[in-house]
């Protein structure tokens, strides 16, 4: 596929899908999030890749929306800009492949968000994070969904009412990424991730990620509902009798994907 604003490349079972508008600090413009929806849902229907590792050019991951396109508009074109925005987030969390952000640099508002919508990340020491948008007068409200959703009401509050950047320890420490890692070690840490998960079964990893975002916000009864059928019909598929099958062998498994 030929894009504008991204490049997209395979390693072995893994896609590396890169924001490619670094002079513009890699906005998240409705073109790119078009192009970059269209990417993850083609992606997201091939069986030979494993999982994705969403990363960005230059010093900056993305710094939100591109606010050139957020001024004198009327209320349709705005709508249309956060509903693709809305439609990007949740391709990131429907695809069956877990998606790992790169962040090297500097993420704020919608680029927050973004990585916050990521199933996985992994930041350098060089990254932070921020959603200044209160400062500008216009409120990072969807980004919030994401944020709070991954580091609790209170710190995505702080983050919302203050716009003040939290450095990459800090986010590490309240969930907002999985780890942090020397600037020149972040490309082998997130493809040492990204094999990780391929080594497990491609159906039951995207059965797997499909049922944690369904069941995370039900209550309890209702999760475990729902959780406990769907292991009962993982517990069928051709992948978990012969993963177990290979357990109680002491062997590995060879995966069908079935």
């Amino acid at each position: 596929m030929g894009f504008e604003y991204l490049t997209v490349a395979q390693e072995d079972t893994t896609a590396i899908v890169t924001l490619n508008r670094p002079r513009r600090r890699n906005a998240l413009s409705l073109d790119l999030m078009l192009e970059l929806t269209r990417s993850l849902e083609e992606i997201g229907s091939r069986r030979d890749i494993r999982a994705v590792i969403l990363a960005a050019a230059g010093p900056v991951f993305s710094s939100g929306h591109d606010l050139s396109e957020m001024t004198g508009r009327d209320i349709s074109e705005y709508r249309r800009i956060f509903d693709v925005c809305v439609e990007l987030m949740a391709c990131l969390q429907a695809i069956p492949q877990p998606v790992i952000a790169e962040v090297g640099g500097l993420a704020t508002a919608a680029g927050c968000q973004l990585v916050a919508a990521c199933d996985l990340a992994i930041a350098s020491d060089q990254a932070a994070f921020a959603t200044p948008g209160v400062k500008i007068g216009l409120f990072c409200t969807t980004p919030m969904v994401a944020l709070t959703r991954a580091i609790g009401r209170k710190r995505a509050l702080r983050m919302l009412l203050t716009g003040e950047l939290v450095d990459a320890r800090t986010a590490c420490e309240w969930g907002l990424v999985n780890q942090v890692v020397a600037a020149g070690e972040l490309s082998a840490a997130t493809r040492a991730l990204a094999r990780k998960i391929a080594e497990a079964s491609p159906l039951v990893v995207g059965l797997g990620k499909q049922a944690y975002y369904t069941q995370i916000d039900l209550d309890q009864p209702k999760a475990y509902a729902y959780a406990k059928e769907v292991m009962s019909m993982n517990a069928l598929a051709a992948d978990a009798q012969e993963g177990i099958a290979a357990f109680l062998g002491k062997r590995t498994p060879c995966w069908t994907g079935k």
